[in-house]
């Protein structure tokens, strides 16, 4: 198991506004041997920008997807005591179980496209604390969940796309999004498991009624992540702050994904060099927080699962790109004329 390299809120930050660029020299050459294969300049779109993207970011010209990696953070949240779900807390843990088995979307995703998949649960025993009445974790709480997510990634690990499971996160993705972005909380919250009208109204009361009661969260990645998160956002971000400082590629997911990144793009305009956006969700709210992080989604397929499954379906957008990149010949290699 790795040490994190931060045994502070103030640490981690530093190690993120200290993480390494992407490879100059690898970029140059992924870019150069792209004007070589043997298709028109720009057939493949935005195939093309991945592949040079990827190989940057991997060290070299003619990359390879190898070892793909798909994270399931669990954690159960306080705010469900105030009615956010239309499920219980319960489901949380009874979910954990069917992941442990093989039997959900992302298992069936992440076999698809090769990918190893962990589950961790967080502490589902003790939920985070309401917001509306305070901060969800203490500093300690908060240390330990972006542990966590650090040490879950595998250090063979070359594409990661982190999930999440947990009863009433999308709420708690909604007052993140509240809190970095601003506007009316109204903005950010949706239906998540299914609420009703009345269940949409109650989550945007909840939502404001958190920042109200933790303004320390305005504008401030760590403070939202800390009073207004939960263990398995936290989780995710921690696991996506390994990946920039060790230079792994990254594929988001959907909304609570994206309001754990969000978090780590408040406390460096770089944090997320290292992604792309998997898919849009039917979350109403996804698509704006893809814009305020100036992310365009590689899928749109009307999917609102989370467990990570829009990021692993984009796996193989991004295996499809790298193959044509380094498996194609150049126009040399084929005996093709380019002029």
């Amino acid at each position: 198991m790795t040490t994190p390299p931060f045994a502070s809120l103030l640490e981690f930050e530093a190690v993120l506004l200290g993480a390494p660029d992407p490879d100059s020299d690898a970029r140059a050459a992924a870019q150069d041997r792209n004007g070589q294969l043997t298709k028109p300049p720009g057939a493949l779109g935005r195939l093309e920008d991945l592949a040079i993207w990827y190989g940057s970011w991997r060290g070299t010209g003619r990359p390879a997807v190898n070892a793909p990696q798909v994270i399931v953070f669990a954690g159960n949240h306080g705010i469900t005591a105030q009615g956010v779900s239309a499920f219980p807390a319960e489901v949380t843990e009874q979910m954990v179980l069917n992941f442990q088995h093989g039997g959900a979307a992302i298992n069936q995703l992440s076999k698809t496209f090769g990918a190893k998949m962990d589950v961790h649960a967080l502490s589902l025993d003790a939920p985070t604390a309401d917001f509306t009445r305070g901060p969800a974790m203490d500093e300690a709480d908060l240390l330990d969940a972006l542990a966590i997510g650090w040490n879950a990634v595998d250090g063979r690990t070359d594409l990661l796309v982190t999930g999440e499971m947990g009863i009433g996160n999308t709420t708690s993705a909604a007052a993140i999004a509240f809190a970095l972005f601003g506007g009316a909380p109204e903005d950010w919250v949706g239906r998540g498991t299914g609420v009703d009208d009345a269940g949409l109204d109650l989550k945007a009361r909840v939502v404001g009624a958190g920042l109200q009661a933790n303004p320390m969260a305005k504008g401030n990645g760590i403070e939202a992540l800390r009073c207004l998160g939960g263990r398995e956002v936290a989780a995710m971000a921690g696991a996506m702050a390994r990946a920039r400082v060790d230079r792994i590629p990254v594929i988001l997911d959907g909304f609570i994904c994206s309001a754990a990144a969000a978090c780590l793009n408040a406390i460096s305009p770089t944090a997320l060099d290292h992604v792309v956006a998997g898919h849009v969700s039917a979350e109403a709210a996804h698509g704006q927080v893809l814009a305020a992080l100036n992310k365009a989604p590689l899928l749109s397929m009307g999917m609102r699962l989370g467990e990570g499954s829009g990021g692993a379906l984009a796996i193989g957008i991004l295996q499809g790109a790298v193959a044509c990149h380094s498996g194609m010949a150049t126009f040399a290699e084929a005996g093709v004329s380019d002029a």
